[in-house]
Parts: structure tokens; sequence; C-alpha cells
């Protein structure tokens, strides 16, 4: 899916990952119970500074940190934008 969001400098558009609805015991987790994801993929990358090239690529799963990023929501659908260095890993 194409998204018309272009992020700036060392910036990353990650679309993040439902969260968990069952424990693997088969209990159903509540709304209010769920954690912040903390895994989700990269849809969107900016062009890097002059001295950072980027690491991560459009189409990437990443783990990021659970207070990380901004959230914002286009088209009714949730996205989070950080800087790469929010960024944990890609998986």
């Amino acid at each position: 899916m194409a998204v018309n969001i272009k992020p700036l400098a060392d910036r990353v558009l990650v679309e993040p990952q439902a969260a968990e609805t069952k424990t693997a015991s088969g209990i159903i987790i509540p709304e209010t119970a769920k954690e912040k994801p903390q895994r989700g993929k990269v849809v969107a990358v900016g062009s890097g500074k002059k001295d950072h090239t980027m690491t991560v690529k459009v189409g990437d799963m990443v783990l990021y940190g659970k207070f990380s990023g901004t959230e914002l929501k286009h088209e009714d659908q949730d996205y989070l934008i950080m800087r790469e260095d929010d960024i944990l890993a890609i998986v």
C-alpha cells in the first residue's frame, strides 16, 4: 500500500503491528489491558542526513521502544513517525 507521506531527514514512518488479543494459553485480553505494540512495518523512509545514511528500508519489520515516535492517523490507518535512532532492531 502506497502512502503519500514522505518523512524528512532521518525520520521513518512505521505501521504498528496489531496488539495481541489473546494469550498463549487462550485467555482473551481486554482492550484496557493491551500492551502498546513495539513492532511494526516500515512504510516510508526519509532521505537521511548529510553525515548519516539510512539503514532501514521500506518493508522492513522493526522493533522500537514502547514510547518511541509520534502517533498519527492518516486515512483511518494508525502510524508512528520516529527518528531512525529510536528503532532498536530490524527483525
